[in-house]
């Protein structure tokens, strides 16, 4: 998966619509193999994400679970741990 898309389930506050659209952005130009489509498939390219971001968004709604919800901000903080592990060098620039 790509590493900029990230989960968006069982987090409070949830996910927002542009948390939502910017993962639907990510996983077509992913898929597609373009960051910037050409005009020719721009209403292409435009009319994936949105499909996509809706469908995440039923799919959010949907989801059940019995865990807590997460912190985004404790997540967060656990990210940069293990970006500090991986990356030591970029750390202590």
């Amino acid at each position: 998966m790509c590493r900029n898309i990230r989960p968006l389930h069982n987090f409070e506050p949830h996910a927002t619509s542009q948390e939502v659209q910017d993962a639907a952005l990510q996983y077509v130009r992913k898929i597609s193999g373009m960051t910037k489509p050409s005009q020719a498939n721009q209403e292409v390219f435009d009319r994936a994400v949105a499909e996509i971001a809706h469908a995440t968004e039923h799919l959010l709604a949907d989801l059940v679970t019995t865990a807590p919800p997460k912190d985004r901000e404790v997540e967060r903080e656990k990210a940069r741990a293990r970006n500090a592990k991986r990356f030591p060098e970029t750390a202590s620039a």
